[in-house]
């Protein structure tokens, strides 16, 4: 199917002499787009190509000297036997899912709370997916699951095939450790299910034809009894398929008990309504487009906001009484809970049984602030932390006081502290043991300076007796987009296999994120998001002008998301680098909202189904932007088959490209772990080998 945006002078002109594209041996489809039959996921020719592509990918990386040794190094850290287990808190203790070597599919597994704190607690194992996977001949990977409080003992265990977002459900007796005969089963598929009684579920999923959205997400909620068909459900509320998804919150007391539930209806990937669900009765809450619920404490439901609304500001954390809003939806007051500054932003907002928990960051750094509430007011304690690492809230006990949280900071790893949320006391019951020699090694905050002026901080790792001739290799991470920020991480991989070899790398923190809150979003959305593009490419200009490096020794790495990003600098400036990691990128984004969950990201980039949507897309989208006769550093491009979010035809045909126009690339795809990655430890350390050999030989060689 032709775009729509044949009158766009400026959109055709960036899409012109594609038609005249070479093939690359295969059948080309009658369309503007001579590469569109790498969108067949599982096509004969699509895995031809990519089988080709694999042998060249594995030639050129796998056969590298440095790669088995790099394999070997990752496969180390991300099965170490010390890591620090994530810890969830459950009715009489803690449960985490472990990955390592013998178990790459993860083990469910529980401990006590006073064991959990012991060098080798006694774990006892609930779960053993790889065993699940053998006996069942299938790809089976863990994507969490659901218990049903007070006493946990009903769960409904998610199973993903291979790493996909969308999973199977099946009920869980974590008693008898058996799944249980004649209980909950649902299909695979993209779904949002949860617990009202111990017989009934709250469902919304994909119910038969016309009830996705556009982006392949359910818009349908029903309640689904014991012993019930799907068809026989209820339904209790109905979006639209012009939505991008709907989802449910159950507000429970402590005990468990519900107290209502809140259907938020996704209409934009940033705007929401809430409808209120109390028995028979269907409240629509007047509350803010761009709103998020976050948490339930006290009999008050805590929203942050991401937009101006009614006197409060973006950013803003405000609750309202439950009973207020059953009562009286439009007259209900709302309190302040907090309000961040001009250099601080809202990251996490969590509950504990009697308070409000919010992670922050104060220039890009983190800080931890606990809230009680008290006669209508909020009032605020800190909970000390690191000055320069990041903190992150891992889990807290609505049924206690206690919660996980982590700190860590580039050189510093990662420590794992239970806190009591009321008293303030905290004990650090972990610490990772440093993985790679940081000793050589500072980390300092830069400033640049972007195109309209705006000041773009970046975080510089580097060794700490670097000359400033132009001579370190770098490699620039980046991302820009959806309000997600980047402070400081331990990233042992990074370490072991790029800064203990004398290189160095940098976070830059452009517009796009949410280092600095909403409005640091929102400067760089559809229209604006060359602004992102722009302080990205300021960073990398100021670091050459300092010295740090120069483009021969520059390199840039972004997935997902930014892959947008990496694959705009890379055609915009090609002069500024000379290597480029593309990975599980959106990069044709002239057609990202017809593939897989695209339509769903509308609400961040802008929709090329309208004419002048299309035309300042086309400015800078990746694929459409490739132009004959210009050098293009040697791009490494990956995705993953089962990448059931961001598809990888668009990696496949941003390389199909390069080779028509006779550039040199790299290409491979994966098959199996997904968007996150996260299915396979093994299949990890394999791919960060890929990523170093890359980075070493355009970089360090």
């Amino acid at each position: 199917m032709r775009l729509k945006i044949a009158a766009t002078a400026l959109a055709a002109a960036c899409l012109s002499g594609l038609a005249h594209a070479p093939a690359l041996g295969q059948p080309a489809p009658a369309t503007a787009d001579p590469f569109q039959w790498l969108e067949e996921v599982n096509g004969a020719p699509a895995l031809d190509w990519v089988k080709g592509q694999n042998v060249k990918a594995h030639k050129a990386l796998e056969e590298d000297a440095r790669f088995d040794a790099f394999r070997q190094e990752g496969l180390a850290i991300f099965t170490a036997q010390d890591r620090i287990p994530t810890p969830r808190l459950r009715a009489g203790g803690v449960d985490n899912l472990w990955q390592d070597a013998t178990h790459p599919r993860g083990v469910w597994r529980r401990v006590g709370l006073d064991a959990f704190g012991a060098d080798t607690p006694a774990w006892e194992t609930v779960i053993d997916f790889d065993a699940l996977a053998k006996a069942e001949h299938a790809d089976w990977f863990s994507k969490g699951e659901n218990c049903l409080a007070p006493a946990e003992r009903q769960c409904l265990v998610r199973l993903s095939d291979g790493g996909k977002d969308a999973v199977s459900i099946r009920e869980f007796d974590a008693q008898t450790k058996t799944f249980v005969d004649g209980g909950f089963r649902l299909s695979e598929g993209k779904q949002n299910v949860d617990w009202l009684d111990a017989d009934t579920l709250i469902v919304s999923r994909d119910w038969g034809q016309g009830t996705t959205t556009r982006s392949g997400y359910p818009f349908v909620v029903k309640t689904l009894k014991r012993g019930q068909s799907p068809d026989q459900a209820q339904e209790i509320f109905r979006g639209a398929p012009s939505d991008v998804q709907i989802n449910t919150a159950v507000l429970r007391d402590p005990d468990g008990r519900v107290r209502a539930i809140v259907i938020e209806r996704g209409v934009s990937f940033f705007e929401r309504t809430f409808t209120l669900i109390d028995g028979e009765r269907r409240i629509p809450l007047p509350m803010a487009r761009k709103a998020e619920l976050r948490a339930f404490v006290q009999g008050q439901v805590v929203f942050r906001l991401a937009q101006d609304w009614n006197g409060w500001r973006a950013g803003d954390v405000i609750a309202f009484d439950l009973d207020a809003l059953k009562h009286d939806p439009a007259g209900a007051k709302a309190s302040l809970v907090f309000r961040p500054g001009a250099h601080q932003a809202v990251e996490q907002v969590s509950a504990t049984r009697d308070r409000v928990v919010i992670a922050l960051l104060e220039d890009v750094r983190g800080r931890l602030d606990v809230f009680a509430f008290d006669k209508g007011v909020w009032t605020r304690t800190r909970i000390p932390t690191p000055a320069d690492d990041n903190v992150q809230i891992i889990d807290a006990s609505s049924r206690s006081n206690r919660l996980f949280f982590e700190t860590q900071g580039f050189l510093d790893p990662t420590s794992l502290t239970m806190a009591d949320a009321v008293t303030g006391q905290t004990r650090t019951l972990k610490r990772l043991p440093p993985r790679f020699d940081a000793s050589k090694d500072v980390v300092e905050q830069l400033w640049a300076t972007s195109a309209d002026g705006t000041r773009v901080p970046y975080f510089l790792v580097r060794p700490r007796t670097m000359a400033y001739d132009g001579s370190t290799p770098v490699q620039m991470f980046g991302y820009g987009g959806f309000e997600l920020s980047y402070p400081p991480q331990y990233r042992p991989e990074i370490g072991k296999l790029w800064l203990e070899r004398g290189g160095a790398y940098v976070i830059a923190n452009i517009r796009g994120g949410g280092e600095f809150g909403p409005a640091w979003h929102d400067a760089a959305l559809k229209e604006n998001r060359q602004r992102a593009f722009d302080d990205f490419a300021a960073v990398a200009r100021d670091m050459i002008a300092r010295g740090i490096t120069s483009p021969r020794r520059l390199g840039i790495y972004g997935r997902s998301n930014g892959g947008v990003l990496m694959s705009v600098s890379m055609t915009q400036h090609p002069e500024l680098y000379h290597a480029v990691v593309i990975e599980s990128p959106l990069v044709d984004m002239l057609r990202y909202q017809k593939l897989s969950a695209g339509a769903s990201w509308i609400g961040e980039y802008g929709d090329p189904d309208i004419p002048e949507q299309a035309a300042w897309i086309a400015r800078y989208s990746g694929y459409q932007n490739l132009k004959p006769g210009v050098i293009y550093p040697r791009a490494y491009i990956t995705t993953n088959r089962k990448d059931d979010r961001v598809h990888p035809g668009h990696a496949r045909k941003f390389a199909a490209r390069l080779e028509a126009l006779g550039d040199a690339y790299i290409f491979f795809e994966d098959d199996f772990g997904g968007h996150a990655y996260d299915a396979d430890p093994t299949a990890n350390a394999a791919r960060w080998a890929r990523h170093y050999v890359y980075l070493s030989q355009q970089l360090m060689d």
